[in-house]
């Protein structure tokens, strides 16, 4: 009796399809794909994977990873059709971490994208510079102190954990003048400081006016006839004096000064940083030129010409822009202005250029039309022109005459106003961008719970009986 098998036959396809599909589990979200998909992109973390790594679950037969499954739906899709696109549900700093952990550039991103996930690089660049200026700070804590003193290695610091009494003393003396929001005295010393400031422009301002103003006369000897003369006053034009009450007020204002800068100088965290500020230059030459004048005037009588040296006391006007470290907003607008300097400098140039074409046409253009009554004498007269015109300034006093000059002058008023208002939206959006995002970190909370990474567990190896079958057991 002939015996017979039975043949079962293995379904390849099922087989291959299987081992071709790769099930990937993020955040929660399961993808399906090919492996032949995950290969396109060599290099990069789902081209490599294998039932190895502890990403893999053998029981669902599916790879875990606890990431954003939003932004991994575009990253999957740059697999399958090579562009990468940004998700517009998900932060730009987010999708750039995402970016990194699949081992994938950020500059592959599509050009129809890249405005979008460049703005929120910007909004870094904005919160960065927002840090660096510590608007939000009303109050140095103990340890940014320290850190700004250098005395993180200091001996009795770390030994008992407290400062020295003249370092408290410094500390406390540092932030009444550099941190005006910190307590009741620093507030005290900002108005006392802003009324100084106020009151030393104001008089500076007042003194200026004819009516308080001393004058002095020169007597000369004028012949009425051939054996008489007779004593004529000349006012003299060089030399004007002010009421002796002026003089008071500079006087204590400028003390208040002097002690300020003295003092600030000596409890500075780092004494070089206060040199190169240029507030404090402001300062200290305001201050300067006072006693200097006073000392060349009334010490050494000094009678040259004065408005030269009055000239240079004009610095103490300046002083106003220490208020600017009074009040974040101000600070914003320093910051927006110092942000704008490539885009000011490029407006200027242009504008620069413009004059000296506009003023060059417009003197040769006259010359050519009606020589004769022509208010444009020389190129210079024509750059002035220009100038009032492209600023849109137009004082009048130099226009062109003939009808060429005209359409020139025209051309030139058009010219300019589209170079002053072209940039200034831009230089807007940048303030506004500032603002916006001091205003929200103000509305933040001081303190906000941090995350700790989370670590990511070792794949658990099966325990293996030893090679002699046997196990062992031990007893308890």
């Amino acid at each position: 009796m002939r015996s017979s098998k039975t043949v079962k036959f293995l379904d390849t396809t099922a087989s291959n399809n299987n081992e071709s599909r790769v099930v990937l589990n993020v955040g929660g979200m399961r993808f399906e794909t090919q492996r032949a998909t995950l290969k396109k992109l060599p290099a990069t973390r789902l081209s490599k994977l294998t039932p190895q790594l502890s990403y893999y679950d053998p029981v669902l037969n599916e790879y875990f990873f606890d990431r954003h499954p939003g932004a991994f739906t575009q990253i999957l899709n740059y697999y399958r059709t090579g562009k990468l696109h940004y998700p517009t549900n998900v932060c730009g700093p987010l999708f750039e971490d995402e970016l990194s952990f699949w081992g994938i550039q950020r500059e592959e991103v599509e050009p129809c994208c890249w405005m979008t996930y460049t703005k929120f690089r910007s909004t870094q660049e904005t919160l960065q510079t927002l840090d660096s200026l510590e608007l939000d700070t009303v109050r140095s804590t103990a340890g940014d102190i320290v850190k700004k003193f250098g005395w993180q290695n200091d001996f009795h610091l770390v030994t008992t954990g407290r400062l020295k009494l003249h370092q408290r003393i410094r500390s406390i003396i540092w932030q009444i003048f550099e941190e005006p929001r910190s307590s009741k005295a620093s507030k005290v010393v900002a108005l006392i400081s802003i009324f100084f400031i106020l009151l030393s422009i104001t008089t500076f301002i007042i003194r200026t006016l004819p009516i308080f103003e001393i004058i002095e006369y020169d007597f000369i000897d004028v012949y009425v006839d051939a054996n008489t003369t007779e004593k004529t006053p000349l006012y003299n034009t060089q030399r004007k004096d002010a009421i002796a009450g002026f003089n008071n007020v500079e006087w204590i204002c400028n003390s208040w000064f002097t002690f300020e800068i003295v003092l600030r100088f000596i409890v500075a965290p780092s004494k070089k940083a206060f040199i190169v500020s240029i507030l404090n230059w402001i300062d200290f030459l305001g201050t300067f030129l006072f006693f200097f004048t006073y000392i060349l005037y009334d010490v050494y009588n000094y009678a040259g010409h004065y408005a030269f040296i009055d000239l240079l006391s004009t610095i103490r006007v300046a002083r106003m822009f220490k208020l600017i470290t009074m009040h974040p907003r101000l600070r914003v607008i320093t910051t927006a202005l110092s942000s704008s300097t490539t885009l000011l400098s490029l407006t200027i140039y242009f504008c620069l250029l413009a004059i000296l074409i506009s003023g060059s046409t417009l003197y040769y253009v006259e010359r050519l039309s009606n020589q004769s009554d022509s208010q444009i004498l020389s190129v210079m007269d024509g750059i002035w022109l220009a100038l009032t015109t492209i600023t849109t300034v137009g004082y009048g006093d130099t226009v062109p005459t003939s009808l060429l000059g005209m359409i020139v002058g025209a051309i030139t008023t058009i010219v300019g106003v589209l170079l002053i208002d072209l940039p200034m939206p831009i230089i807007n959006e940048i303030f506004d961008n500032f603002n916006r995002h001091l205003l929200a970190r103000q509305q933040l909370p001081k303190q906000r719970r941090r995350v700790t990474p989370a670590v990511i567990p070792r794949k658990i190896q099966p325990l293996m009986p030893p090679p002699n079958g046997h196990t062992h057991q031990h007893n308890q």
